[in-house]
């Protein structure tokens, strides 16, 4: 069921995602396409996110954008990124931890290779927000010494991540935490749960189509979505995921076609970085434990693989 309306203002809005935006020349949303999403998601009572470019919306844009209950996702370097309920900012180096506040919610976008160089400054952030998301862009290029590297650089992050709740700061932090709170999967959903309507008027399934090849629609404001073989964004057609208890990977369905040429079937650099962020969840979990009482009815079994497509029972 359709839950979520990611509405992209202008071809130059910011990503908040693996994909990059590969437009230069804004081209902002018409107001009148603009208004007829607005009534058509309270129509479909689904959640709207804005995706805003770098410049100033016109007035009447902002008008008719309060009409509706709603999220505004920012460029860090965006003119009104005081406004903004998530603020996205393009590397680790980039982000300023003494700007921000204990109330706010970012995400980090990098390659890894910046990531394996920078992670330790996120040291300094985590305390500073409520949330903070990171984003490793080129995920499908890890290699083995990559899935090494990685995993010691969440050990490392883990401490910081309990120093801030014995502190009494439960900051989220989507590499570690996620996987703490859940009990059932929680990925990205586009094309099942969200859709994205782009500045031409036409749904994708998330910008990242948009972006990819403009003809590669699903419907449009007026007629609204129609999703060939809908089914197969759906969870309960992907085998092994499933029945898969990393809650918290991400399942992007952009990368999925991209790497495996199936919208439900993640690469294997997708399932090998989700299962080295669940085990690091798992000891930091029992961490925090160490000092006091942390969510008793919480339990993540140990695991001796990190991928399971990998992990296979062949009965003789």
């Amino acid at each position: 069921m359709l839950k979520y309306l990611i509405i992209q203002l202008d071809s130059t809005s910011t990503s908040f995602c693996h994909y990059a935006v590969n437009r230069r020349e804004p081209c902002l949303m018409p107001l009148d396409t603009l208004r007829k999403a607005i009534r058509w998601s309270m129509i479909e009572n689904v959640n709207v996110q804005f995706l805003y470019p770098e410049y100033p919306l016109p007035a009447e844009y902002a008008d008719a954008i309060e009409t509706i209950d709603h999220v505004k996702i920012m460029q860090a370097t965006a003119a009104d990124a005081g406004k903004a309920d998530i603020v996205v900012f393009d590397g680790i180096a980039s982000v300023d931890a003494d700007s921000l506040s204990e109330d706010m919610s970012i995400v980090v976008r990098t390659g890894k290779k910046a990531f394996f160089a920078e992670y330790a400054m996120l040291n300094a952030i985590l305390p500073k927000v409520s949330r903070l998301n990171v984003v490793i862009t080129d995920i499908a290029s890890f290699a083995d010494d990559d899935f090494t590297t990685y995993e010691a650089a969440l050990t490392e992050l883990a401490v910081a991540v309990k120093n801030e709740y014995v502190g009494n700061h439960p900051v989220q932090f989507n590499l570690l935490t996620d996987r703490i709170m859940l009990k059932e999967m929680n990925n990205c959903g586009a094309g099942s749960e969200s859709l994205t309507l782009a500045p031409n008027g036409r749904f994708y399934v998330c910008p990242a189509f948009y972006f990819d090849d403009e003809s590669d629609s699903v419907g449009d404001i007026d007629n609204g979505p129609s999703l060939k073989n809908p089914q197969l964004y759906k969870l309960g057609y992907a085998p092994i995921c499933r029945v898969c208890d990393a809650f918290h990977c991400h399942r992007c369905v952009w990368l999925n076609r991209r790497t495996t040429l199936e919208v439900n079937t993640p690469s294997h650099e997708q399932c090998a970085t989700a299962h080295i962020e669940r085990n690091a969840s798992r000891r930091l979990l029992e961490a925090i434990r160490e000092v006091g009482e942390f969510l008793p009815g919480m339990e993540i079994p140990e695991i001796d693989y990190i991928d399971p497509f990998e992990n296979v029972r062949i009965d003789r």
